[in-house]
């Protein structure tokens, strides 16, 4: 078994804000060119299911450089800066949509820079899944689901996955936990969904558990070409720490919803 690294990325955009999530479509378009370059292939859900079944041995020669690049919150800016970018050069993608905000502004989340971002429509989203592009869950209103009831839980993960099987005539295998946040408990609920995929943060997850995946998330202070998280060690290292540090610090913002009862605005 041998599970290729995660990329996970959130606002690929020119528009300045305040916060860590949003990189500019130069340093992406980089990061696609050098990932390219340095041979990488990227794999859709059906590959990535099947990397957890015993492979026959290979030998370093002749394993292929694959990883999977993901964004969460499907930003509307994707459309324009990072899709056509990574038709470019062959790439598949994960995006993984709040299912009660396709085609809105972002009024779920918590505007540190006072600034609106629209997410995609389900046109948008339809376009693009037929060039490569798979259209995951990132549940309903991207509440914090380790804080829900298991009734809740349920309710969150099934209707965003019946919505985008409704939109777009697919069911999704795959789940991307608002803010990385996951337990056994979450995962457990999300197989009872019938999701077969459960994407984290960058976070200690157990290896080898299909529905508690760890990403190795890009953030606004990695201009490298090859993201540095990608790297085993070194600076490498020391970038996956601090994606650590910055996902832990997203509780903020899930607190905050909850104070303000962001949960129901779109419902």
């Amino acid at each position: 078994m041998t599970i290729p690294p995660i990329l996970g990325y959130h606002k690929i955009d020119s528009r300045f804000e305040l916060g860590f999530t949003q990189l500019g479509p130069r340093t992406f378009r980089r990061q696609v060119e050098a990932l390219a370059k340095a041979g990488y292939r990227t794999l859709g859900s059906g590959e990535l299911i099947a990397s957890f079944e015993p492979q026959p041995p290979r030998t370093t020669h002749d394993a292929p450089r694959t990883i999977v690049i993901a964004f969460d919150d499907a930003y509307a800016a994707l459309a324009q800066h990072a899709f056509p970018v990574l038709a470019d050069h062959g790439f598949r993608a994960f995006v993984f949509v709040i299912t009660d905000y396709a085609g809105r502004e972002n009024t779920w989340d918590v505007q540190y820079g006072w600034r609106r971002f629209f997410h995609l429509s389900w046109d948008q989203l339809a376009h693009w899944q037929e060039r490569g592009i798979e259209v995951h869950s990132h549940g309903a209103s991207h509440d914090r689901l380790t804080w829900l009831s298991d009734e809740l839980v349920a309710e969150e993960l099934g209707r965003s996955r019946e919505a985008i099987a409704a939109r777009l005539g697919t069911a999704p295998l795959a789940v991307s936990y608002p803010f990385g946040a996951a337990d056994q408990r979450v995962s457990r609920l999300a197989v009872a969904a019938g999701y077969r995929l459960g994407f984290g943060g960058p976070n200690d997850f157990a290896p080898g558990d299909p529905m508690l995946m760890e990403r190795r998330v890009v953030y606004a202070w990695d201009r490298t070409g090859i993201p540095l998280v990608l790297r085993d060690r070194g600076l490498g290292a020391a970038a996956r720490g601090l994606a650590r540090f910055t996902n832990r610090c997203a509780v903020g913002t899930a607190a905050i919803q909850r104070l303000l009862g962001r949960r129901y605005q779109a419902l």
